[in-house]
């Protein structure tokens, strides 16, 4: 079973994320912790790139990696190099709410039609384009997906601590998803 666990006080952080980057993470973005000074990133935060999500972190803390639904399958490179010449031993995954990642197919009409006004496509090209790409990062449930995603990176890197975290772009707060 699937539950988000709010964060109002250092205590509401997970075991596993406690004294870790990660708990430092949900300590600085809800709990507004006093920013210490870091010469360099303590952890990667791969997340959607939706425009309402801002982080409240010190700078140099974080490598961050945006991609559409916090997926990091595409950028897997970005994510080894963080890893093995940043020296990193975590990952938070942040989605959130509201992403317009989910139900794609709902917007399809949308879509095109941007291509073409915007873009300056040509209809059936942006169809074509729709229609290949779209499977690629349509990511269904943003929580399962979120917990699914953690799950491919801890077996693909199995000394890192990959957190699935979930961002309500209502209240901006950040919650830990418990699987």
């Amino acid at each position: 079973m699937t539950k988000l666990i709010e964060v109002h006080a250092t205590s509401d952080i997970l075991p596993e994320y406690r004294n870790t980057p990660i708990g430092l993470l949900l300590e600085y973005h809800n709990l507004n912790k006093t920013f210490c000074k870091y010469d360099q990133a303590q952890l990667l935060i791969g997340m959607c790139m939706d425009n309402r999500k801002n982080l409240w972190i010190p700078e140099n803390f974080a490598f961050i990696i945006r991609s559409g639904g916090a997926n990091l399958f595409y950028h897997e490179f970005q994510v080894s190099y963080a890893i093995a010449v940043g020296d990193l031993r975590y990952i938070a995954l942040i989605g959130h709410n509201k992403c317009g990642m989910v139900g794609l197919e709902e917007r399809k009409k949308e879509f095109i039609s941007g291509l073409v006004k915007n873009a300056g496509w040509k209809e059936e090209s942006a169809k074509n384009h729709f229609e290949n790409l779209s499977p690629f990062f349509e990511i269904g449930d943003a929580i399962e997906f979120l917990v699914a995603e953690a799950n491919r990176l801890r077996k693909r890197y199995p000394n890192i601590k990959v957190a699935p975290l979930y961002f309500n772009v209502d209240t901006g707060k950040i919650a830990q998803i418990q699987a």
